[in-house]
């Protein structure tokens, strides 16, 4: 038997799982009219753009909720409105689904709801150069075979913006669409189990996106699955799974989000260069949760991130993988965790500069595959440090050396962490460092860690 490699088998599997009427005012702007450049670009990935979506179905006004059925249908009010033009419609709900296949702006300025009935999706973009605007959708189905959603986005160079999105399985899902612009868009999924939630915002083969000033509460994950060149900023997730999930998806940016109360906060899977700067993420507090992820990645950035309240700081594992790369972690805060940094196959190439360790329960923790102490760490502060800095240069005069003594249990025992700093264990701590009956396990050692606590970075 032939044995497929992983990341083949984790490509099939994404694969897979992916499968106007009276009253309306239509204002035809000229300058909209003009092409926009950005709708012009081609797919990055190269070629014209595949039909990947599964077929949706088709259901039947009287196969949707009954609450919908006397509802004027929004796509009267599209069909009428000129391409290139501006449609704001009055006020009120209206009936969907709707399918926008020209450039147009859309304006809902926050009272407008399209409402699909609980069956499909609630709205399909096949167009550049869209706008849409402070609109609620509403009603999607329950299908994960046709990825139910408020908005499905197959265009380049669209602005979604303040759009209200709620008892949809999937937010908004681009597939081969790039240059889109997602800003200021508030996610809810259907109050199913947290498992059973579709995904707020997805991108897949979708590059050089913005993902900006998005509030997701009660979803599932934002992910990017061969996607690269996306900007995620100022986005707030709480109360999902994954803040962000990165698949075989480079150079994209994370920048100053807030993601808490969540099982992870960012996760990188056969990833390499991205950037996970000045962002809070806190309070991943689960047996399983932590705060950034590696999974067979390399060549990444954490800078300035305040890492809070989690179980687990940062879960590595088999990262960095390529040959002679490195991830760099600087200017970080690891506060209050219960293990700040874990690696599950440490093989070195992890580079820890400035970096501030106060309140962890551990520090740092070497388990499975590899050998502690072969990462590198320099000019980090650890609130344990036990020297002194006698010349006054602001650095210890000793290297910071963490060892696992009594540790050693909980960490090969994965079960036995529930008795972590229980008296029983603190005792045998006690007397393994007082008279070792095996030898202690080197974890970390700076050669020049600092003596006062660093400010972090603005």
């Amino acid at each position: 038997m032939r044995f497929v490699p992983r990341r083949l088998l984790a490509s099939l599997f994404v694969l897979l799982a992916m499968a106007g009427p009276a009253g309306s005012q239509i204002i035809v702007d000229d300058s909209a009219e003009k092409e926009d450049p950005r709708a012009q670009l081609s797919n990055s990935h190269g070629g014209a753009r595949a039909d990947v979506d599964r077929p949706k179905p088709t259901y039947a006004l009287e196969e949707r909720d009954p609450r919908i059925r006397s509802l004027k249908p929004f796509q009267d009010l599209v069909d009428a409105a000129p391409a290139g033009s501006v449609l704001k419609p009055p006020p009120g709900i209206y009936r969907g689904p709707v399918l926008v296949d020209k450039p147009l702006t859309i304006v809902g300025d926050g009272r407008v709801t399209i409402d699909a009935g609980d069956k499909g999706t609630v709205f399909t973009l096949k167009a550049d150069g869209v706008r849409l605007s402070g609109l609620h959708l509403t009603g999607s189905g329950d299908s994960y075979d046709t990825d139910d959603s408020a908005l499905d986005v197959r265009g380049n160079g669209n602005t979604i913006e303040q759009l209200t999105v709620d008892n949809c399985l999937f937010g908004i899902d681009l597939k081969q669409s790039n240059h889109n612009t997602l800003r200021g868009n508030h996610i809810t999924s259907k109050s199913h189990e947290l498992a059973m939630r579709g995904d707020a915002i997805r991108l897949w083969y979708s590059d050089w996106n913005l993902v900006e000033n998005n509030e997701v509460v009660d979803s599932r994950d934002m992910v990017a699955w061969y996607s690269s060149h996306n900007v995620y900023r100022g986005n707030v997730g709480k109360r999902s799974r994954y803040s962000i999930h990165f698949m075989f998806s480079n150079d994209n940016l994370v920048e100053n989000n807030h993601f808490y109360d969540n099982t992870v906060g960012v996760y990188m899977m056969y990833t390499e260069r991205v950037n996970v700067r000045n962002n809070t993420i806190s309070h991943a507090t689960g047996a399983a949760d932590m705060a950034i992820g590696f999974k067979e990645s390399s060549d990444s950035v954490i800078e300035n991130n305040d890492i809070v309240y989690c179980a687990v700081g940062i879960g590595s594992d088999l990262s960095p993988f390529e040959p002679d790369s490195t991830i760099r972690f600087r200017h970080n805060r690891f506060a209050y965790n219960g293990i700040a940094v874990h690696f599950t196959s440490e093989l070195g190439g992890n580079l820890f500069t400035d970096n501030i360790f106060e309140g962890n329960l551990t520090d740092v923790v070497q388990s499975g595959r590899g050998k502690g102490g072969v990462n590198r760490y320099e000019g980090n502060w650890f609130d344990g440090y036990q020297g002194f800095d006698r010349d006054g240069d602001g650095y210890g005069d000793t290297p910071h050396e963490q060892y696992a003594f009594a540790d050693r249990i909980w960490i090969e025992v994965p079960e036995a962490r529930f008795f972590m700093l229980s008296p029983v264990m603190e005792l045998l701590d006690f007397l393994e460092r007082l008279a070792p009956l095996s030898m202690p396990e080197l974890q970390l050692r700076d050669t020049h860690p600092r003596f006062h606590k660093p400010e972090l970075r603005s």
